[in-house]
C-alpha cells in the first residue's frame, strides 16, 4: 500500500490545519483538518478492500522450440458482489507487462485477453502473476496485489535432424567386434527355473549336471548407450553478443538434436552438465520434466571444472558413446576428455564458436568444429567412428 502525492499533500494539510486550529483557537481550521484526515482514512479503507477475482491462464502450447509461436490466454472473473471500480491490472510475461482490461468489471462477469509469449530466445519464460492496482475514488491511496500462479512457458532449443546415430558393438568370445545397429542379445548368467519360464531358455547341459532345471539370463550388452555432456561454464563460452553467448546456445541446440535422435531410435541416452543445474527454476510450476526442459532451463555458471566432470564420467561409466559439447574457452581442457577414451570407446567433441579450427588429432579425439547447431548436425552425419 502506498500514498500518492495527492494523499501526502492532504495529510500534510490535515496536520497543519489541526495544529493551527488547536493552537490559535480557530474551530473552522480544526474542522477542515479533521475533514482532511477523515477523507484520507476513508481512502485507506476503500483501497484496502480486496476484490474477489478468479484468475485462470492457459499457455498454447506451453512447450515450444525457439522461434515457434506460443500464446497465453488469461481469464479474469469478478467473483464478488460489487463492481471492480477504480482498478487496473497488468500481467507479467517474462520481462514485460501486459495490460488487462478489468476496469469496472461487473459482478459475475469475466474478461479474457490473449497475447503472444516471446520465444526468440531459449529459456523458461515465467508468466504471471496478475498484478492488480486499486485506487480510492479521490486518488489518495494506491494498493497493489497479486492474483494467480506463475505459469512457465518452456522454450526449447532448436532441433536439427540427425541421420546417423551410434551403433552398438557386438563382442564375441573370440575377440571379434562387430557393429550392431540396434544391439544384440548376449548370455549373462544362469538361474533356477521358476514357473512361467520358457522351456527354450532352459540350459539342458547344466541342468543335467546339477540335477535341476537351469535357465539362461540374457542381456543386451551391445545396445549403444549415449552420454551427452554439455559444458555450461562461463569460461568455456567467453564471447557475448548482446549479452548472449551464442556458442552456448549452439551447444544447447546440438545437445537437443543428439538427445532427440537417440530417443527416436529407442537408444538409452543420458544428459549431463559440467556444472550443477540451477534449481531456482524448479520453484516455477512443476519444474523440468525431461531433457529438453532441462536444456531450456540451463544457464551459464562460474562453477564446475571439466576435470571434475571427466572424473565423474570415468568413475560411473554411464555409456559407451560420449558426446562432449563445449565452447572456444575449453580447448585447453580437452586433455581431460581425451583421458576418457579408455572408459568410452567412442568420444566425439563438438566445439562451437572457435575463431580457428581445432588442430587435427587434438588429444586423440574426434573434434567437430561448428559455427552453430545446424553446422554440427551436418558434420555429425559425417562422423563414422561408431
Amino acid at each position: 500500500m502506498g500514498i500518492t502525492a495527492r494523499g501526502i499533500g492532504l495529510l500534510v494539510a490535515a496536520v497543519l490545519l489541526l495544529g493551527a486550529g488547536f493552537r490559535f483557537g480557530y474551530p473552522e481550521l480544526t474542522l477542515l483538518g479533521a475533514a482532511a484526515g477523515t477523507a484520507l482514512a476513508v481512502a485507506l479503507v476503500a483501497a484496502a478492500r480486496r476484490p474477489r477475482l478468479r484468475v485462470a491462464r492457459r499457455a498454447d502450447p506451453d512447450r515450444v522450440a525457439r522461434g515457434e509461436p506460443a500464446t497465453m490466454t488469461l481469464t479474469v472473473r469478478n467473483a464478488g458482489r460489487v463492481g471492480a471500480a477504480s482498478m487496473l491490472a497488468t500481467d507479467r510475461c517474462g520481462g514485460r507487462m501486459v495490460p488487462v482490461p478489468v476496469l469496472r468489471l461487473r459482478p459475475g462477469a469475466d474478461t479474457t485477453v490473449s497475447y503472444p509469449v516471446p520465444t526468440s530466445r531459449r529459456g523458461v519464460v515465467p508468466v504471471g502473476p496478475l498484478r492488480v492496482t486499486r485506487r480510492d475514488p479521490l486518488g489518495l491511496v494506491v494498493l497493489a496485489r497479486s492474483y494467480g500462479d506463475v505459469v512457465p512457458v518452456w522454450v526449447h532449443p532448436r532441433i536439427h535432424p540427425l541421420r546417423a546415430v551410434p551403433t552398438g558393438a557386438g563382442r564375441s568370445l573370440d575377440g571379434r567386434v562387430d557393429a550392431v545397429p540396434h544391439g544384440s542379445i548376449t548370455f549373462d548368467s544362469l538361474r533356477e527355473y521358476v514357473v512361467g519360464d520358457e522351456l527354450r531358455r532352459v540350459h539342458w547341459r547344466t541342468s543335467a549336471r546339477v540335477g535341476e532345471l537351469m535357465v539362461r539370463e540374457n542381456v543386451d550388452t551391445s545396445l549403444p548407450r549415449i552420454v551427452v555432456l554439455l559444458d555450461n561454464r562461463s569460461t568455456a563460452h567467453p564471447d557475448r553478443v548482446g549479452g548472449v553467448a551464442e556458442s552456448f546456445e549452439s551447444a544447447c541446440e546440438a545437445a537437443a538434436s543428439v538427445v532427440t535422435a537417440a530417443v527416436r531410435e529407442d537408444l538409452p541416452v543420458v544428459l549431463l552438465f559440467v556444472a550443477a543445474e540451477d534449481t531456482s527454476v524448479k520453484s516455477i510450476g512443476t519444474g523440468p520434466s525431461g531433457p529438453l526442459d532441462r536444456l531450456a532451463a540451463v544457464t551459464l555458471t562460474g562453477e564446475g571444472t571439466l576435470q571434475a566432470a571427466a572424473a565423474r564420467l570415468r568413475r560411473d561409466r554411464l555409456g559407451d558413446t560420449l558426446v562432449v559439447l563445449t565452447g572456444p574457452g575449453a580447448t585447453e581442457d580437452l586433455g581431460h576428455v581425451g583421458a576418457l577414451r579408455g572408459a568410452y570407446p567412442s568420444v566425439v567433441v563438438g566445439i562451437f564458436g572457435a575463431a580457428e579450427p581445432t588442430p587435427p588429432g587434438a588429444a586423440g579425439l574426434v573434434v567437430v568444429d561448428a559455427a552453430d547447431g545446424a553446422g554440427f548436425a551436418a558434420e555429425w552425419d559425417g562422423v563414422r567412428r561408431w
